[in-house]
């Protein structure tokens, strides 16, 4: 079993930068696929970034890529997301997951999910 917490999230104006941290618990953590995800007022939760659990694989939508940075920390059970350069855009809640296996966490399928941390960007 796993627990996830997100953290870092916060108001900030356009052009600032962000870190967000998701803190797991439970074994295994290494053996974990990660994602961050975010939802913004009246949209569907949406795919930010993945990154796989042995070569370290990352990938983004296409909206954030350049300027977000996934990375992983096995030895802090922690994920991270850098967020550079934000717009408003970018305001919505962001989760962090967690898949099992050979399997990326997707919008829609993930085992484990976190509760969210707020991102509010002003223009």
């Amino acid at each position: 079993q796993v627990q996830l917490v997100e953290s870092g999230g916060g108001l900030v104006q356009a052009g600032d930068s962000l870190r967000l941290s998701c803190a797991a618990s439970g074994r295994s953590f290494s053996n974990y696929n990660m994602g961050w995800f975010r939802q913004a007022p009246g949209k569907e939760r949406e795919f930010v970034a993945h990154i796989t659990r042995s070569t370290d694989t990352t990938y983004y939508a296409d909206s954030v890529k350049g300027r977000f940075t996934i990375s992983r920390d096995n030895a802090k059970n922690t994920v991270y997301l850098q967020m550079n350069s934000l717009i408003p855009e970018d305001t919505a809640i962001y989760y962090c997951a967690a898949r099992w296996g050979v399997r990326v966490p997707t919008a829609v399928s993930a085992d484990y999910w976190g509760r969210g941390t707020q991102v509010t960007v002003s223009s």
